[in-house]
């Protein structure tokens, strides 16, 4: 059941109990995350947090924690499949859905007394009627038995034929409704996409409850630039949610400018920006992030000698000496770094690159740190899928939430420089893929695998690593194809996931289109490939279109794949 009114029918329900969080691992549900934390501390809720990265997870954590919590908040999460089903929760047992996972599950919809499902109002859902889902199945026949006998055997016979026609009428209308609900549902549910922010929707609670800080907005705005750097929502809703989330940044940040009343210089201060789409420029040097920002290592095509020589065209464009823009940025000349938007801009456009400035947020505190939204958003996800084992399963998800902080730089730089060696390593793996041509056709679909052996292949075995990787990989292919029709097709990327139980993991990607929905397909036709195929797979993450599989079933599993989709 969708909640109308957050405050009333959410969070003064939870405030009295105690809560069990469940959290999924990305960085929008951190940031959502942090805000109910924020408001549970001022209202000193009792709650336990358990990370959860997949289905698996999520069914032992709440198994583990049934008889201790009655009341369980699933955070990105849990909206996109029937949770009754999944659980086998007692009857009351309450569960409070904010996910961006889409399309939400009809059952979740319509299940008025267990499932609270937070959404944003104003979301496009599409969901379909009860009556054309739902039927109830006390459907009254009448007894011809029942009849009495004095009855002359014409009449008896008479109302029999009336009964049967009746009957196979019922049955036809019965087989129409069904067939017409698989129509509905398979329409209803063919595409995966993603609504709006967990953490904007937290926000609009904290907000409406007026215990809205700096910091919470600075959440909300980091999981928005998550959904748009991880490509998860289009343009124009990005485009948006950053105007209505402007609104409260010029409500919060409004003292900046008034030079008799300013804030101290060590006081939080978010400024909107029409910043340049390069990754970690701040915190790198120029040159590094042109050649490992996805958006100008694909126009420029990076991965040739080519591309190379276009890269410095571009720089002599601007004017800007190979040894200033080989330092760190915080290095170069002040001259430079204050026309440096305008002077990428002017240029830009000449090299086909007329997106190269979006509009963002930063946040400043102290003289140094200053950082842009999507800096938050690479250093945490780094964070999160960091492969080098520190102790438990949960550290990584500790970490990066506490990142999120203003309190522990130490370990945001530790993402920043985390997130510089992902950033190379899959430029450098989508220069290899390029390069020796192991982007394939099988028609409906492109199709890469990454060997064993592949540098930083164990870094792909992460589905956010290998969802950017494959994004990436795919941009840059249609930009460096002469083939029409190749431009126009999806991928699906495979990389080792365990090589001693021999999995694979594997991922799809919609095809890359400028007017784009973002709606992936994929989920559903995994499935249906896996099942036609009893390919040994596991559907265990939130996003349907990651899946693992046995490595030996991968062969059947794309066959069925491919004549799917012809």
């Amino acid at each position: 059941m969708f909640v109308s009114d957050c405050r009333r029918e959410f969070y003064d329900v939870i405030v009295t109990q105690r809560v069990l969080l469940l959290v999924a691992s990305d960085v929008d549900a951190l940031c959502a995350c942090k805000i109910l934390q924020a408001l549970f501390h001022c209202d000193h809720v009792q709650y336990t947090l358990v990370p959860v990265s997949g289905w698996q997870e999520l069914e032992t954590a709440f198994h583990e924690h049934k008889d201790q919590f009655k009341h369980f908040v699933l955070i990105n999460c849990g909206a996109n499949v029937d949770l009754l089903e999944i659980l086998q929760p007692e009857e009351h047992t309450f569960f409070f859905v904010c996910d961006s996972h889409r399309p939400i599950n009809v059952v979740n919809v319509y299940n008025d007394t267990q499932i609270k499902l937070l959404v944003k109002q104003d979301d496009d859902l599409n969901v379909p009627a009860y009556d054309d889902i739902f039927r109830d199945e006390e459907e009254e026949e009448e007894d011809s038995e029942n009849e009495s006998d004095s009855s002359e055997p014409s009449e008896k016979r008479r109302r029999f034929e009336e009964d049967v026609i009746e009957r196979t009428m019922k049955r036809r209308q019965r087989r129409e409704w069904e067939a017409r609900r698989r129509e509905i549902l398979f329409d209803y549910e063919q595409y995966e996409y993603h609504g709006t922010s967990s953490a904007m929707v937290m926000f609009d609670l904290a907000w409406v409850m007026s215990k809205d800080l700096n910091d919470m907005l600075w959440w909300a705005i980091v999981g928005l630039t998550d959904q748009w750097v991880q490509d998860k929502i289009s343009q124009m809703k990005y485009v948006t949610d950053i105007g209505i989330l402007q609104r409260h940044v010029s409500r919060h940040n409004h003292r900046n400018e008034d030079e008799e009343n300013s804030l101290s210089i060590d006081c939080m201060r978010i400024a909107f920006e029409y910043d340049l789409r390069l990754a970690l420029y701040q915190h790198w040097s120029l040159y590094e992030s042109l050649c490992n920002t996805s958006y100008t290592s694909a126009r420029l095509k990076l991965w040739s000698v080519q591309g190379q020589k276009r890269l410095q065209e571009f720089l002599a464009d601007m004017g800007l000496p190979l040894k200033q823009v080989k330092q760190k940025f915080n290095s170069m000349d002040m001259s430079l770094k204050e026309n440096l938007r305008e002077m990428i801009d002017e240029s830009a456009n000449k090299f086909g690159m007329k997106d190269l400035r979006v509009q963002t947020f930063s946040i400043h505190f102290g003289f140094k740190n200053k950082f842009s939204a999507s800096d938050i958003v690479y250093a945490t996800t780094s964070l999160m899928e960091n492969i080098e084992k520190e102790g438990p399963e949960t550290t990584n998800f500790i970490k990066a939430l506490d990142s999120l902080s203003r309190g522990n730089l130490d370990k945001l730089h530790q993402g920043l420089d985390l997130a510089k060696k992902q950033l190379r390593a899959i430029q450098q793996t989508v220069a290899s893929c390029i390069c020796t041509n192991l982007v394939i056709s099988q028609g409906p679909f492109l199709y890469c695998s990454l060997m064993e052996g592949t540098p930083d292949v164990k870094l792909f075995s992460k589905p956010v690593s290998l969802c950017l990787l494959s994004k990436n990989l795919l941009k840059s292919f249609v930009c460096s194809t002469r083939n029409k029709r190749c431009k126009l097709l999806p991928l699906v990327m495979a990389a080792p996931m365990d090589v001693e139980q021999g999995t694979v993991i594997m991922v799809g990607i919609p095809p890359e289109m400028e007017s784009s929905d973002k709606k992936n397909f994929f989920g559903r036709a995994f499935e249906k490939a896996a099942d036609s195929t009893s390919s040994r797979t596991l559907h265990r993450h939130f996003d349907m279109a990651v899946i693992e599989l046995k490595t030996e079933d991968r062969s059947k599993f794309l066959d069925a794949l491919i004549s799917l989709l012809s």
